[in-house]
């Protein structure tokens, strides 16, 4: 069984990565398995560039194949953000609900029609070597007027999804994982680890 160690220590990411890759031959950990991990400065302009550096400075550290990941909520109408900030939209002492309830402020004024938005999730792969591959998968959905649901994380309870008429929280796993941006990101990165995997076995 191939170890895979996932660059983060967001148990309810590491959770949704375990269920979108069941299936595959892996055994995966989050940071939490190792101490004194360096931190990575996310300073790169685009969630492929946060991802990358994640990988292989964590890949190098460990000495193991190592995914990176990094993902947000791109609005239309405020040019694109919170975008790479999506986890720190509110600031030093931000949570969930203080980024979601920035985003309904800054909304207060828009209609529907124009609370167009995309999630945005890359994956990148990585051992002590180096990168070894880097994809992208996208969502389209609308921002709510309110915050409904209970399942996820993140910007779940306002992700609205017009053809089941709820946000990503109220659909919960089964189908969000199923067409989610990490589940399309994912879905591309699984071609690497699988191809990384049978490189192993053959050496």
């Amino acid at each position: 069984m191939q170890l895979l160690v996932v660059a983060t220590k967001n148990k309810k990411k590491l959770s949704e990565i375990k269920a979108i890759l069941k299936g595959l031959d892996l055994k995966l950990l989050s940071l939490d398995a190792y101490k004194n991990v360096p931190p990575v400065v996310e300073n790169g302009q685009t969630f492929q560039e946060n991802a990358i550096k994640k990988a292989v400075k964590l890949a190098r550290f460990t000495g193991q194949f190592c995914l990176g990941e990094d993902s947000g909520l791109c609005v239309d109408v405020l040019n694109g953000a919170p975008g790479i900030y999506s986890a720190r939209f509110s600031g030093s002492n931000k949570s969930d609900i203080k980024n979601n309830l920035k985003l309904l402020r800054l909304l207060k004024d828009a209609p529907v029609a124009e609370r167009k938005a995309r999630y945005v999730c890359a994956v990148a792969l990585a051992d002590k070597q180096g990168l070894l591959g880097v994809v992208e998968g996208e969502c389209s959905g609308l921002i709510a007027l309110e915050s409904k649901g209970s399942a996820g994380f993140g910007y779940d309870p306002l992700f609205y999804i017009p053809k089941y008429k709820k946000t990503f929280a109220q659909l919960g796993e089964k189908i969000k994982h199923k067409m989610s941006h990490r589940y399309y990101a994912l879905k591309k990165a699984k071609r690497i680890i699988e191809k990384y995997i049978e490189k192993q076995v053959g050496n």
